[in-house]
């Protein structure tokens, strides 16, 4: 029979997984094996700077976590996984996908996005979503061209009757 002890910090690790995937907007598993220390160090400050946090667990503690919360993932674990939680949906997929760009050895395995499985070709897809200042400036340039293709028309339209008269 196993430790009492052991059980104990094993189920105290199942709680943390569940508990960080319940508050997470997304959670991406991604294989990291083949980085150095230095990388590893440089990924965890990206992932920081768009605020989001990246740990290392057990594939059996992820698997019993993900099974208490009934999130069918079980097949993506496989060698060793990283796991990135973030309250943005897209924010560690973005940060993780431009790591990958220059360290081919990191991939993507599975996610959640607000609690659903997404699997990796979604998440290359959503990894290429401009950030939300870049979408926000996209709206606002679409709802700034309204009022000024306005202005000109109204412009040419008062330089025509100008004409006319």
């Amino acid at each position: 029979m196993a430790n009492p002890k052991i059980l104990e910090q094993k189920q105290q690790v199942i709680d943390e997984i569940k508990q960080k995937v319940e508050d997470a907007a997304s959670v991406v598993l991604f294989d990291y094996r083949g980085l150095t220390d230095e990388e590893i160090k440089e990924l965890r400050g990206k992932l920081r700077d768009a605020e989001s946090t990246y740990k290392v667990y057990k594939n059996t503690l992820i698997a019993r976590a993900m099974n208490d919360l009934n999130i069918p993932i079980n097949e993506h674990l496989e060698g060793p996984t990283a796991v990135a939680f973030s309250n943005d949906q897209i924010a560690p997929i973005k940060v993780l996908a431009d790591f990958m760009k220059t360290h081919d050895v990191v991939t993507l395995k599975v996610g959640l996005i607000d609690k659903e499985v997404t699997d990796k070709e979604t998440l290359e897809k959503l990894a290429t979503i401009p950030s939300r200042d870049g979408l926000l400036t996209m709206l606002a340039g679409g709802m700034l061209a309204i009022p000024k293709d306005l202005a000109i028309c109204l412009d040419l339209y008062a330089k025509k009757l100008e004409e006319n008269n």
